[in-house]
């Protein structure tokens, strides 16, 4: 089995990467780590520059499981493209992080967490980013 780990360069996408690589390791299930946008350009916050890619390989290969980082930009949603992955993978769990939103930032910029939670098939663990 495969667990998918939703991962962003900030807080939440490394609370939900620590947690995917230690049960990974409790499970010995392979991990995936995907870091998807919907498109935009190089200066897109969430996705992973070349510094950030390279700490994130590292961690991996550091926790000695079978893992694999997946980076894409395409012109689906980043909702969509995790969805894919998922049943794809055949997924046992997708780990997604959180973060502390206010109502109206929650109104005004949706919620891919959100739309993860409502979407996707197999179970989700929802972590919260150190200290919110």
């Amino acid at each position: 089995m495969t667990i998918v780990v939703a991962y962003v360069a900030r807080p939440e996408g490394q609370a939900a990467l620590n947690k995917g690589i230690e049960i990974a390791k409790r499970r010995k299930e392979r991990l995936l780590v995907v870091n998807a946008s919907p498109g935009g350009g190089k200066d897109d916050p969430s996705m992973l520059d070349g510094q950030d890619y390279e700490r994130v390989n590292r961690l991996l290969d550091d926790a000695a499981i079978d893992a694999e980082i997946k980076q894409f930009v395409r012109g689906k949603s980043a909702v969509e493209g995790i969805e894919n992955l998922v049943v794809y993978s055949n997924a046992s769990l997708l780990i997604i992080g959180l973060r502390k939103r206010s109502a109206i930032g929650k109104l005004i910029m949706g919620s891919v967490a959100q739309e993860l939670l409502l979407s996707i098939s197999c179970p989700i663990l929802a972590v919260k980013a150190g200290g919110t």
